[in-house]
C-alpha cells in the first residue's frame, strides 16, 4: 500500500465523525461535506510525524474549517427569507454501518441542532468539541486560537445555555409515531378540532421555505393559529393535497416526509410535551435544504429491506 494509500484508508476510517462534526456546527450536509473535502486537503499535505491521535487531530481540522464556514454562513442567514432551519439529515441504518451510526451521534435531533443555532460560533464550536467528543480543553484552546481559561468559559455558557433551551423530556419513538400518525390523520380530515386536541396549548410551529416555498415568515404560536395554518397547506385543493406521506428517521428521531411525486416536497419534525401532545413543530420546505433525503422509491426501498 502506497502512503497516500494509507492516508486515505486513515482518513476515511474518521469520515463519518468529521462529517458528524462539521454538521454540528453548520447546521446544513451539503457545507459538512464540502468542509470534511478541504479537511481531507489539509491531511494530505500534513506531516504526518507530529500527529500523535489522528482521530482528534482531524476533529480539531475540521472543527476549525466549519467554524470558518458557518462565519462565512452569516451574511447569506442575514438575508435569508423568514426563520431559518437546520438541514435534515437521514439516520444511517444500523445494519448498513453499525460503526458510522454511533460517529454520526443519532441523537442530534433538529430541536437539539435549533438551539445550537442560538450560541455564538465559538461557543457552538466549543461545545461540540467539549460536550460530543470530549477533547480537552487545552486542544480546544489550540483549535479556537484562543486562551485555555477563555474556552472554558466558552464551554460552560454554551452548556448552560443549551441546558435550558433543550427538552426536559424524552418521549420514545413508538408513542412519538402514533400521535404523529394520529395528527396526519386529523389533519388530513380537515377536522380543526381533533387538530386542536393534539397540540399543547403553547405550540410553536417553524417553517423554512427560503423565500421557495409556502412558509409562514415567523414562528407561530398557539394551537388554534398553528392548526389552520397547517389545514390551509394541507386542504382540498391546495398544493399538499395530493402530496403521498411517509413516515421516516431523520435526525435520529421520527419525521413526516412529503412527497410531491417522487420528488421531496417537506419534511415536518414534531417534538411532544411530557403530557403526549406536540408543543413543537419544524417544517423544513427550502428545496435546497432536501437534496439528501431519498426519493419516495428509494426510501420505501430503504424501510422493506
Amino acid at each position: 500500500m502506497t502512503s497516500e494509500d494509507e492516508l486515505a484508508a486513515e482518513f476515511a476510517e474518521h469520515r463519518a465523525v468529521l462529517v458528524g462534526a462539521a454538521y454540528r456546527v453548520v447546521g446544513s450536509v451539503v457545507d459538512a461535506e464540502d468542509v470534511v473535502q478541504e479537511a481531507w486537503l489539509r491531511w494530505s499535505a500534513a506531516d504526518r510525524e507530529e500527529v500523535r491521535d489522528v482521530r482528534a487531530y482531524l476533529v480539531r481540522i475540521t472543527t476549525r474549517l466549519a467554524l470558518n464556514r458557518l462565519r462565512q454562513q452569516k451574511a447569506r442567514r442575514e438575508q435569508y427569507v423568514g426563520p431559518w432551519l437546520p438541514e435534515p439529515i437521514l439516520s444511517t441504518r444500523t445494519e448498513d454501518d453499525p460503526a458510522a451510526v454511533a460517529e454520526l451521534a443519532d441523537s442530534v435531533s433538529m430541536a437539539m441542532l435549533v438551539v445550537l443555532e442560538t450560541l455564538s460560533p465559538l461557543e457552538r464550536a466549543a461545545f461540540v468539541l467539549r460536550e460530543v467528543f470530549d477533547l480537552p480543553f487545552a486542544e480546544i484552546a489550540t483549535t479556537l486560537g484562543r486562551s485555555e481559561a477563555a474556552v472554558r468559559q466558552l464551554a460552560h455558557r454554551a452548556r448552560e445555555h443549551v441546558h435550558a433551551r433543550q427538552p426536559r423530556h424524552s418521549v420514545d419513538k413508538a408513542r412519538h409515531s402514533e400521535v404523529t400518525s394520529q395528527f396526519l390523520t386529523a389533519a388530513w380530515s380537515g377536522d380543526l378540532t381533533q387538530v386542536v386536541s393534539l397540540l399543547a396549548p403553547d405550540v410553536e410551529l417553524v417553517s423554512d421555505g427560503g423565500g421557495k416555498k409556502k412558509a409562514a415568515l415567523r414562528p407561530l404560536h398557539g394551537a388554534d393559529k398553528v392548526a389552520r395554518w397547517l389545514l390551509a397547506l394541507v386542504a382540498p385543493g391546495q398544493e399538499a393535497y395530493n402530496f403521498e406521506v411517509r413516515l421516516a428517521e431523520l435526525n435520529g428521531e421520527p419525521a413526516v416526509v412529503f412527497y410531491a411525486g417522487d420528488e421531496v416536497d417537506s419534511v415536518g419534525f414534531m417534538q411532544l410535551d411530557d403530557s403526549g401532545q406536540i408543543h413543537q413543530i419544524y417544517v423544513v420546505r427550502n428545496p435546497d435544504k432536501l437534496t439528501t433525503i431519498p426519493s419516495l422509491a428509494d426510501l420505501d426501498k430503504r424501510q422493506v429491506r
